[in-house]
């Protein structure tokens, strides 16, 4: 793995994971991922953002590359998460640079995070710019995409955003570019990155896409801290539109069924409701929560307006994937949703209500009354499971044309 020049005297400096598959520990990342981070020469030579610990050896070595890492004599930090900011210790100690720069609440991060004993930290304010020789930057507050302490850094003769978490995705490969990416891998990865991370945050993603328009930024590039860098015309304008689809969350023609049985009956059920979906002509999804990950509940809301949840009952509630699953989805703050819940149970058989109350408790518009039967469901059982199915298609397709 090499450097990689953006536009000229800005260069991709970051590192490349393969081997990375739980992302953050709460989600998936089946494609590996990479910790962006960028080297600007100009009079003054500056380092954007750094990368995760385990990364600082690769990113040293693509530094002096170019140039000799003690050069630096500033660092932006637009975001202090430590798979940002892990290697932030050690390229301080080897570069001493003169100047570190971050928002107020990035100064809070960085110095909770990390013994700052000595950096010459300086907080930069919303809209405040700094000029290093024939460039200026200037810096734009993103507060909630996703931390308190997020900006962005636009370079303003080059037309270059630095857009921290904003527009990633968690793609390792030896590919820098969108445009060298297969593009339906490249939106199913931002999808799934958006739906698990940044989806609670969607009003402050529509007030800064509306904050960057009405300021009439021009951007040629975005270079976002995790995945592929967008470069040409085409791309800039596929993130940007794609981040206003996530984000308006319209509810779409499409039914997510996770489920997590005990001795099959759960799953049994989940087939009717299917059935009774595909009956109305509604597509949909089987995730088995013991086979899947939560945030592939997520990843697959990104393309549905109905989430329907099935689990046996175990001690008085949901089974623990579903139990997982039901927080997971709960904290991302999904919208516009037709929900509905099912399942069997020996004993008391609480989970289907508890499920349909999680589903109300996240504003879904839940369907029909939580369906529930002892033990092995049997033919009439099955007929009520395709008429839910049923119900929830049409309330979703009434909800889509709404």
């Amino acid at each position: 793995m090499r450097p990689v020049e953006l536009k000229k005297n800005i260069y991709w400096v970051g590192a490349v994971d393969f081997d990375i598959r739980n992302f953050h520990h709460y989600s998936r990342a089946p494609e590996g991922s990479t910790y962006n981070c960028y080297l600007v020469r100009d009079e003054k030579t500056v380092l954007f953002d750094t990368v995760d610990a385990h990364g600082y050896s690769e990113m040293v070595k693509h530094i002096s590359e170019i140039t000799d890492p003690e050069s630096i004599d500033y660092i932006v930090c637009n975001h202090l998460e430590p798979d940002h900011s892990g290697a932030l210790p050690r390229i301080v100690r080897l570069c001493k640079p003169e100047k570190i720069f971050c928002s107020a609440m990035g100064l809070k991060s960085m110095t909770n995070l990390y013994d700052t004993t000595g950096w010459p930290i300086e907080v930069v304010k919303d809209g405040a710019r700094l000029n290093i020789g024939k460039r200026n930057i200037t810096f734009l507050e993103t507060r909630m995409l996703h931390w308190p302490d997020s900006m962005v850094s636009y370079l303003e003769e080059d037309r270059v955003l630095i857009s921290n978490d904003a527009f990633g995705q968690n793609i390792a490969s030896s590919y820098r570019f969108a445009d060298e990416c297969d593009r339906s891998l490249l939106l199913s990865s931002m999808k799934r990155y958006y739906y698990n991370i940044v989806l609670p945050y969607s009003p402050q993603v529509i007030k800064t896409l509306k904050r960057v328009q009405d300021l009439g930024i021009a951007i040629d590039v975005i270079a976002p801290d995790h995945g592929l860098i967008f470069r040409t015309p085409e791309d800039v304008k596929f993130v940007i539109d794609s981040y206003a689809e996530f984000a308006a969350q319209k509810p779409k023609l499409r039914a997510v069924i996770a489920y997590e049985s005990m001795w099959n009956g759960t799953a049994k059920m989940a087939s009717a409701v299917a059935d009774g979906l595909e009956a109305e002509g509604v597509p949909y999804v089987l995730i088995n929560l013991q086979q899947s990950h939560c945030s592939d509940v997520m990843a697959e809301l990104a393309d549905s307006g109905a989430l329907i949840l099935g689990s046996a009952t175990r001690n008085n509630m949901p089974m623990v994937n579903m139990m997982a699953c039901i927080a997971h989805v709960k904290g991302l703050r999904p919208q516009n949703l037709v929900g509905a819940a099912f399942g069997t149970y020996g004993w008391s058989g609480e989970a289907p209500k508890m499920m349909a109350e999680a589903l109300a408790e996240m504003k879904a518009e839940v369907v029909g009354e939580p369906l529930k039967c002892y033990f092995n469901p049997k033919a009439e059982d099955l007929a009520k499971c395709r008429e839910l199915g049923a119900q929830v298609a049409r309330a979703l397709r009434e909800k889509c044309q709404g």
